[in-house]
């Protein structure tokens, strides 16, 4: 994926000699949680969070608020998933982009990171969802990889959705398959399915023994 095509630099960041209320006011025109901030020099020194800004005194410089400065960005060679993960540690709905050198280029807009991961093998290729779970220690991606491709299916992503202190969770994208045999076969490995799925024969078989009980019961 060429996330570089993706830059926006229609924004430039703001100086810290400018006046809170020209920030208040880009703010006002625009949807971003924060704006980029440079330095006298011009160089970007971070990011201004835009509920602090509107707190700040509009009659007053940037300058006097750099201790409210958010230091976070990514480099233009940084891999799409880091920077979707660094939008989410953020909390932001854009990520500004520097060079290995510190220059400013632009930055990345979430919307446009969130569409290249839709357009991932994952969402788009036909296939079955399937969350599974096992202990910490236990688990490895080689056996669940055998696990599917044993029963000729074909593992199309999968990645750690939830962890605890003695507990993984792994959710899995899988393409060609019976999943009902491979749902058994995570089964006799020891994995927990956490995800439901109609072509389950264990949960039909629990299902009509657990309706034959009641039945009988009530007898």
């Amino acid at each position: 994926m060429k996330l570089r095509e993706f830059i926006i630099n229609d924004i430039k960041p703001v100086g810290s000699n400018s006046q809170v209320s020209d920030l208040q006011l880009l703010f006002n025109q625009l949807t971003y949680s924060h704006i980029p901030i440079k330095d006298a020099n011009g160089v970007f020194i971070g990011v201004l969070y835009e509920a602090d800004v509107h707190c700040f005194d509009s009659a007053k410089s940037v300058s006097e608020y750099l201790y409210a400065i958010e230091d976070f960005y990514v480099r233009n060679s940084t891999l799409w998933l880091d920077v979707l993960e660094a939008f989410a540690t953020n909390s932001a709905n854009v990520m500004p982009v520097l060079d290995d050198k510190n220059n400013y280029l632009g930055y990345y807009e979430l919307k446009d990171i969130i569409s290249l991961f839709n357009e991932s093998a994952f969402f788009n290729s036909p296939g079955v969802v399937l969350v599974v779970e096992k202990g910490i220690n236990d688990y490895s991606f080689s056996e669940i990889s055998q696990i599917v491709e044993s029963n000729n299916g074909k593992l199309l992503g999968a990645f750690v959705s939830r962890t605890t202190n003695d507990m993984v969770q792994v959710t899995l994208k899988i393409g060609n398959i019976n999943i009902n045999e491979i749902i058994q076969t995570f089964r006799r490995y020891s994995y927990k399915i956490a995800s439901e799925h109609q072509d389950d024969s264990y949960i039909e078989n629990l299902k009509e023994r657990s309706d034959y009980l009641n039945k009988y019961l009530n007898m």
